[in-house]
């Protein structure tokens, strides 16, 4: 079965599924995963460690970059202490999905 996409679209933007790996060897969005429950979610790898918030601003700056958007449109919405977390993105949600599905089907670099 093929997972859906692990985002959805809202009437600023769009909020993305994210399953994030810290201190990951490198900054990277590694694809679409399913988890066991069913949900899909966006892997997201950095470099930086899980204290003091320096992964979810490395992740939020990664997600600005990869979508070309300022890294203030860029909000965490839920998950601060969880791998599993929620990601705000505002900007037109059309151009954000097709940046999405392009990210999500290249081949990581390693």
């Amino acid at each position: 079965m093929v997972a859906s996409e692990p985002w959805r679209i809202s009437a600023s933007g769009m909020s993305i599924a994210l399953r994030v790996t810290p201190r990951g060897g490198r900054d990277g969005i590694d694809g679409i995963e399913q988890l066991s429950d069913g949900r899909s979610v966006l892997k997201v790898r950095v470099r930086a460690i899980a204290d003091g918030g320096e992964a979810n601003r490395a992740v939020l700056a990664l997600l600005a970059k990869s979508l070309g958007v300022p890294k203030a449109s860029v909000k965490l919405l839920s998950g601060a202490t969880s791998r599993l977390k929620q990601i705000g993105v505002d900007g037109d949600p059309e151009r954000l999905g097709d940046t999405l599905r392009q990210l999500a089907s290249a081949k990581p670099k390693t």
